[in-house]
């Protein structure tokens, strides 16, 4: 029996919930303030023309 709970396979799927639930925090923490994607020359070209494209219809 572990912290209360009698099935083993039970202990085992709560602590790798709570394992995974640490995990993602853990890795969100990190990554909170991590540059995303710079955006290239052609990406903003293209989002030109694209607006550009909107704007005639």
């Amino acid at each position: 029996m572990y912290l209360g709970i009698a099935d083993f396979w039970v202990f085992l799927a709560y602590t790798l919930c709570v394992s995974a639930a640490l995990l993602c925090v853990i890795y969100g923490l990190i990554n909170w303030n991590r540059n995303g994607d710079e955006v290239s020359p052609e990406s903003v070209a293209w989002a030109k023309e694209e607006d550009m494209r909107s704007q005639d219809l």
